[in-house]
């Protein structure tokens, strides 16, 4: 979420033309994706897969329209915030699909993963072009992404506030990964179905500390530069958890009036966050942006296979770390 100002085998998809994949790997301009501090990846990599492939090992024929109608059926673009870029970004409705890569951003690094993978399309979250654009030429980092897709035939949809308002959305696959359990409901309830809306609170299986929760936090989530940080008591009691996957300060309120002992987001500001910490609200823990979403990108991989069928996609998520920070150093102590 974020305010309006602000599986691998390697190999060549079944069926593709020898042609095809060198075209591909021609076109791949792209650095390497992990030559960037910020790109590696985390230790465990999510393999490949597509439950209940035929035995002869190939895949049925799927139309990118058939997937992207899949999509919206889960993730309906009405859901989005009204300055929100969600939908299909690039792809010939008619082509096939064999190969799907879930990621969080559609920077360069993944892109050239695509690329690599012979993906047919990326499911992302993050919109490409959020903001207006005149061009899309080349000589700009969104332009280049915008080229590459496209000229290795490599579609793109994004699924973005209405992946946050979902039910079950990022912050359902937040808060499982780092431990709530039983029933889940949202901070901020959608006005036409109380099911969804954004947020998510719900509680830990038994009791435990702020410096415990924490550490299960940094235990759940990909590793990244920016780490995870509290502020409250260490030793404070916590069993009632309130989470919202990306930037998630303007939920402070809402965390507080649903009961929470803690609550765990993004992007945490100072002012808002050292205000709310005075007036004796939840404990805070802050997380990487990114590191907060990526757990929705196994959980839509999921939802998506059970929706075409088994059999009927390969899939991938990304473990390309696209968090903006690279480095952290704690200073002298």
């Amino acid at each position: 979420m974020i305010p309006p100002t602000g599986r691998t085998d390697g190999g060549a998809a079944p069926g593709r033309a020898a042609t095809s994949r060198a075209a591909r790997r021609n076109a791949l301009t792209w650095e390497s994706a992990t030559s960037h501090p910020s790109r590696r990846r985390p230790p465990a990599p999510t393999p490949a897969r597509s439950a209940g492939t035929p035995q002869n090992g190939s895949l049925p024929v799927v139309r990118l329209s058939d997937v992207f109608a899949a999509l919206d059926e889960l993730y309906p673009p009405a859901w989005a915030e009204s300055w929100d870029a969600v939908g299909p970004v690039t792809g010939d409705p008619g082509q096939d699909v064999r190969r799907v890569l879930f990621a969080v951003d559609p920077l360069a690094p993944v892109v050239a993963e695509a690329v690599a993978w012979n993906a047919d399309l990326i499911v992302a979250h993050h919109p490409l072009l959020l903001r207006g654009v005149t061009g899309v030429a080349a000589t700009t980092p969104k332009g280049r992404a915008v080229h590459t897709l496209i000229s290795n035939g490599v579609a793109l949809f994004t699924a973005h506030t209405n992946a946050d308002v979902a039910d079950p959305g990022v912050s359902d696959a937040l808060a499982r990964a780092v431990g709530v359990t039983g029933e889940l409901r949202p901070l901020v309830p959608s006005a036409d179905d109380p099911r969804r809306g954004l947020g998510r609170v719900g509680t830990l299986p038994e009791p435990t500390t702020l410096a415990a929760f924490t550490a299960a936090v940094a235990r759940g989530l990909p590793a990244t530069a920016w780490g995870v940080r509290a502020a409250g008591d260490p030793g404070r009691t916590v069993v009632t958890v309130a989470v919202c996957g990306g930037a998630g300060d303007s939920l402070l309120g809402a965390a507080r009036a649903a009961g929470a002992d803690v609550y765990l987001t993004a992007d945490l500001r100072h002012h808002p966050a050292t205000e709310f910490a005075e007036q004796d609200g939840p404990a805070l823990v802050d997380a990487a942006h990114w590191a907060t979403e990526w757990p929705w990108l196994a959980d839509a991989e999921r939802r998506l296979g059970a929706l075409l069928g088994p059999g009927t996609l390969e899939t991938r998520v990304s473990t390309l770390v696209t968090d903006a920070w690279s480095l952290h150093d704690e200073g002298v102590k």
